[in-house]
């Protein structure tokens, strides 16, 4: 039987971290819609469902006005629908804290009265104090509350992935193998790096010069060194121990490229068993895209 539509609303503070909260829910594959009037929330949650949406996250808080105050109310009745499972994902943070944040982005709280005789620190903190008492009933429906003050929007990021990932069976992080050549310059999307010219060149051997590194000629070649097989103990080492700890961090996607000199050999024979080693001992969905496998052979000579 399928799970019900899980449907998290995300309130709080302002400069608490609400935005962090729905990017890194819309990562994890939720429909977010942020600043919905209150009126609107319960015609959108039946459209979702309608479309077949199981995951859905909406952003509510002071900047919807005259209508926050219902929002205790239709939490409420949403909690009683059947076929929905409810969440209200509160953040808060000390006065001081929220103080320090709109002084560092300099802009204006939402319910700041005036600009006061000596800047906007006066406005800011009655805004947060004002803020902060219409929140009360919402807060107290929260599910989940989590204090930002002494967070990172990483450590955000981490607190919503755990309170919300092992029991919602969330899609892997997508990782991409890249193979590529040096001399056509390195991927600019890259976040882990291999640089394995300083493996055997099967381009200096006339038979496999003109063949790919996906051929299995060429691949046993370079995978028959003994430099090779101990850089792949050490890379998918590496690796397995790191690819966790990104999805943990809250990466939904990752790149890792291996480059020679040409895109050629080396490193395409390199990708291909390291994508192998990688989906069988990590079980992360990996892809293996060849960058440069297709430039002219003989406009590719390489050197070591």
């Amino acid at each position: 039987m399928p799970s019900p539509p899980l449907v998290v609303v995300v309130t709080g503070m302002s400069g608490a971290g609400k935005s962090t909260a729905l990017r890194a829910l819309e990562d994890m594959r939720f429909y977010c819609v942020d600043n919905l009037p209150t009126p609107l929330i319960r015609e959108t949650l039946e459209v979702c469902a309608a479309g077949g949406l199981a995951r859905i996250a909406l952003g509510l808080d002071v900047r919807v006005r005259g209508f926050f105050e219902q929002a205790g109310t239709l939490l409420d009745e949403i909690r009683q629908r059947d076929g929905l499972e409810l969440r209200v994902l509160c953040l808060d943070a000390t006065d001081e804290a929220l103080l320090r944040r709109y002084s560092e982005t300099r802009r204006p709280h939402p319910l700041s009265v005036s600009e006061g005789n000596d800047g906007t620190a006066a406005a800011v903190l009655d805004g947060i104090r004002s803020e902060r008492e219409r929140l009360g009933p919402l807060r107290a429906r929260a599910t989940h509350i989590i204090d930002t003050t002494n967070l990172s929007a990483h450590d955000l990021r981490r607190s919503i992935v755990a309170m919300l990932g092992p029991a919602e069976q969330l899609p892997r992080m997508s990782t991409r193998l890249l193979s590529f050549g040096f001399k056509y310059g390195m991927p600019v999307d890259a976040d882990v790096v291999f640089d394995v010219r300083f493996l055997d060149n099967p381009h200096h051997i006339p038979a496999l010069r003109e063949l790919p590194g996906t051929h299995p000629n060429v691949a046993a070649h370079v995978l028959g060194h003994q430099d090779t097989i101990e850089f792949l103990d050490h890379a998918r080492g590496l690796l397995g121990f790191a690819l966790p700890r990104y999805e943990r961090e809250g990466k939904a996607y990752l790149t890792i490229a291996v480059g020679c000199t040409g895109g050629r050999h080396r490193s395409v024979a390199i990708a291909e068993r390291l994508a192998d080693e990688l989906r069988f001992s990590t079980g992360f969905p990996i892809r293996v895209v060849h960058r440069d496998l297709q430039r002219d052979p003989g406009n590719s000579s390489e050197a070591p």
